[in-house]
């Protein structure tokens, strides 16, 4: 998830327009959890295979807007830098907080691409107001930058109908224009995401959907750098161990109080059933902490298992199972498949005796009850409350005698917030 992105409006939108609309500086700031990274990005042709500007009309382009040389940490490089490369511009600004929170994730993606030797060049065309702004965003990045110049840098903007920061404008010479979420792309799927063509991003999509369907626990949770999960104590669980077992894949964050109170309720269910059905169920959590001293604070709450901190199959996961919001538990069967994807509903419902988790259990469950509330009047008349108290399956409530939680059977007061146990209900009567 990203913190949001800067929307840069124009009245209308030059993107829109299709034409070089001077952009106004009316700035809004999206920064809610969730909205993805936005851009406007040229990408693949009807072939879905993106083919790179010739370099030369790379040079021709910037020359024409006077720039004469690129900047790199080390001084002036010359245009010959980014030659037999494939070239991305990169629109940001050191006074943008959700560019800040980009760009070292940026320079984690760019250093393994290096890493892979992959011929991937990025050129900063910055968005600050002044220099300084300029040269303190510019140290933290490992890339090219094109000279600071406010207009140079407001007509390249103009050139590229950027409309929001940060952005990431790939060079291809087939430029269809389609509005695309590249950063959300690279995001989603790190150094994978190479070399942004919409053929790629198919790929990754369709290795998604069938991870999600093929039922094979050790490709969903474990690769080929790591085969294990980790426990509070930082022992080491081979995946392998787990298959056969019904998993629960718990999406929480420790900053979350739904989160919190649902792991007191999931602990609950598991501690029971592991006490009735030994080593037949098992949870790994997927922690969507903001940080490692955050993930260690969560997992030292947690009997149960979990994907390490820095591991980005935490963010696979997440998109796999589009993970909308925490707490979420998906429920996977001893046969890979998914049962449920909202577990949290039947372990806040019916807890351990949900096990396991099957269509046919939770109607097994839910006859029970049926039958239980046949023993029960209709209605009663407690003495220590003046209206009439009717049979009700309640989910959940506080019983206003004992001042305990109950579920499903209750006696209420349709005129009162009122609710009485079943049981604490025939003790009075037996008083009185």
């Amino acid at each position: 998830m990203s913190a949001g992105y800067v929307q840069l409006y124009s009245s209308p939108p030059p993107f829109f327009l299709g034409q070089s609309t001077s952009v106004s500086a009316t700035l809004s700031v999206f920064l809610s959890v969730g909205v993805h990274l936005q851009l406007q990005v040229l990408m693949a042709g009807p072939d879905c295979e993106a083919k790179s500007i010739d370099n030369n009309d790379i040079v021709k382009t910037l020359s024409s807007e006077g720039v004469e040389f690129l900047l790199s940490s080390e001084g002036k490089v010359p245009f010959s830098t980014c030659y037999g490369k494939t070239i991305c511009l990169l629109f940001s600004a050191n006074w943008c907080r959700p560019c800040r929170t980009f760009i070292p994730q940026l320079v984690e993606y760019y250093d393994t691409l290096r890493k892979r030797e992959k011929s991937l060049e990025i050129i900063f065309i910055s968005f600050d107001r002044d220099e300084n702004g300029f040269k303190e965003h510019f140290k933290s990045m490992p890339w090219l930058a094109i000279p600071f110049d406010v207009n140079l840098h407001r007509r390249l903007i103009d050139r590229h109908r950027v409309d929001r920061i940060p952005s990431i404008l790939p060079l291809y010479s087939d430029g269809i224009a389609i509005a695309e979420d590249l950063i959300g792309f690279i995001e989603d799927y790190g150094a994978e995401a190479f070399p942004f063509t919409k053929k790629r991003q198919e790929e990754l999509k369709a290795m998604d959907k069938r991870k999600l369907e093929e039922g094979n626990l050790e490709e969903l949770l474990a690769h080929e750098g790591r085969n294990f999960v980790t426990s509070k104590d930082h022992r080491k669980i081979p995946v392998s161990e787990l298959v056969g077992k019904t998993i629960g894949l718990y999406f929480c964050a420790h900053w979350s109080p739904p989160c919190r109170a649902f792991t007191a309720q999931l602990t609950e269910a598991y501690n029971d059933l592991l006490s009735v059905k030994d080593k037949c169920f098992e949870i790994v959590m997927i922690s969507t902490d903001r940080d490692l001293k955050e993930f260690h604070v969560n997992i030292s709450n947690m009997p149960w298992l979990a994907i390490p901190y820095e591991d980005r199959t935490r963010r696979d996961l997440c998109r796999i199972f589009d993970i909308k919001g925490i707490p979420a538990l998906v429920l996977i069967g001893s046969d890979g498949k998914i049962i449920s994807m909202n577990g949290k509903l039947m372990i806040s419902l019916y807890g351990a005796k949900a096990f396991p988790f099957s269509d046919s259990r939770i109607r097994e469950i839910e006859t029970a009850l049926k039958k239980e509330g046949e023993v029960f009047p209709h209605q009663v008349k407690d003495v220590k409350h003046e209206h009439v108290l009717k049979l009700d399956m309640a989910k959940a409530y506080v019983c206003d005698c004992c001042k305990q939680q109950g579920k499903f059977w209750a006696f209420s007061c349709d005129v009162c917030d009122y609710d009485l146990h079943p049981n604490c209900v025939q003790q009075r009567q037996q008083i009185s």
